[in-house]
C-alpha cells in the first residue's frame, strides 16, 4: 500500500547529508558499512558540480527522507542510445512493502523514456533473494551470464602504469 504522503523528487545540494545517510543506511543493511570511505561534502561535488557524475531521486514520506535511487548514465554501443545504470536503490526498513520501492524504480523508467534511454540497469547481490524477486516482479531479468568486472582503486593506478 502506498502512502499518499508520498513524494518522489530529484536531490537538491540541501539533501546531501540526508541522502549519505541513507548511504550509510544501505550499506549497514548489506552488511558493508566498513567500506563506507565517501563523505556528504564530495557526494554532493558529485551530484552538483561540474562535471555532474551522478544524479539521485529521493522517496520522502511526510516530508521526511525515506528512501533514494542514486544513478549516471551508461552507453549502448549495440542500440546507439544511452542508457541509465542505476548504482543504488535503498528504502529504511521500516518504510518497506509500502510502495516506495516501486515508486523509485517507476520515477527512473520515466526518466529512462524522457531521455530516450534503450536500456534501466542495475546490479542485486546474490543473496539478495528478496530484492530479485521485487525486481522480477517489476519486469527485470536477472543475466545470470554476465558477470561484473572491477578494478579499484589500488589495481587501476597499477593498471594504468604498466
Amino acid at each position: 500500500m502506498m502512502s499518499s504522503n508520498l513524494m518522489i523528487r530529484f536531490a537538491q545540494a540541501n539533501d546531501s547529508v540526508v541522502l549519505f545517510e541513507l548511504i550509510q543506511g544501505l550499506a549497514e543493511y548489506e552488511k558493508l558499512s566498513a567500506a563506507v570511505t565517501g563523505d556528504a561534502q564530495t557526494l554532493k561535488e558529485h551530484l552538483f558540480g561540474q562535471p555532474k557524475y551522478i544524479e539521485a531521486i529521493l522517496a520522502e514520506v511526510a516530508g521526511k527522507a525515506v528512501g533514494f535511487a542514486l544513478f549516471f548514465h551508461n552507453y549502448s554501443t549495440f542500440l546507439t542510445k544511452p542508457g541509465i545504470y542505476l548504482e543504488d536503490l535503498f528504502v529504511l526498513p521500516e518504510y518497506r512493502r509500502q510502495g516506495i520501492g516501486k515508486a523509485l524504480l517507476n520515477k527512473l523508467a520515466k526518466i529512462a523514456l524522457e531521455r530516450n534511454c534503450g536500456r534501466l540497469e542495475w546490479s542485486v547481490l546474490d543473496w539478495n533473494v528478496s530484492a530479485q524477486a521485487f525486481y522480477r516482479s517489476m519486469g527485470a531479468d536477472i543475466l545470470e551470464d554476465w558477470r561484473i568486472c572491477r578494478v579499484s582503486e589500488a589495481a587501476i593506478t597499477e593498471l594504468a602504469n604498466q
